[in-house]
């Protein structure tokens, strides 16, 4: 048997402490369901946000700004105040967009692509787990301080637009939406959340 030295008991122990109270060592795995909890315990928020849209046929990417607001279980608005205004609210199974004077109503039951991207936000939100895995295969990985969520459309009608979306956050408030579409183009909207009174 080696006796351990006092200089290498000394370190030896330092080690161990030191992994002990390492981040891996506390960083917990976080499982969907705790992750969905977390967030259906915020009923409504609302958060400003940016957006760089990368569209294969410009040079550029877009940029815009705003703000969002949501109400669980089933409102989002989306309220886009640069480079130009827009509205887009979903209350229900309804879409309103507006820009300027034009306005459009749209059923999500007819637009099942357009459904599934929206329900990703929403559903995410809500915590509403149930809602997201008729839509989508979930994959999560991290821990309670940083956690990424991968959506996987299962619709062949929704994956025919949407290759998967990427939610990553800290703790139950959703940090940034990445939307890659099945033809490349791709968004990423990153969110700071305005403190609630």
């Amino acid at each position: 048997m080696t006796r351990l030295t006092r200089p290498h008991f000394r370190r030896c122990a330092l080690v161990w402490l030191a992994l002990l109270f390492s981040p891996l060592a506390q960083a917990v795995p976080l499982s969907i369901a705790q992750l969905m909890a977390g967030l259906a315990k915020h009923p409504q928020g609302a958060a400003t946000f940016t957006e760089t849209k990368t569209i294969s046929i410009l040079e550029q990417p877009i940029e815009s700004s705003g703000e969002l607001l949501f109400i669980a279980p089933a409102r989002l608005e989306k309220r886009t105040l640069k480079p130009k205004p827009e509205t887009m609210v979903l209350d229900g199974g309804t879409l309103t967009l507006e820009r300027g004077r034009r306005k459009h109503v749209l059923q999500l039951k007819d637009y099942p692509e357009v459904a599934g991207m929206i329900e990703s936000i929403r559903a995410t939100l809500a915590g509403d787990l149930q809602a997201l895995e008729q839509v989508y295969h979930l994959a999560l990985d991290g821990g309670q301080e940083r956690w990424t969520l991968v959506l996987t459309p299962l619709d062949p009608k929704v994956s025919a637009v949407i290759a998967r979306i990427r939610m990553e956050g800290g703790r139950n408030v959703v940090r940034s939406v990445e939307i890659l579409q099945a033809d490349g183009d791709r968004s990423l909207m990153t969110i700071e959340q305005q403190a609630t009174p």
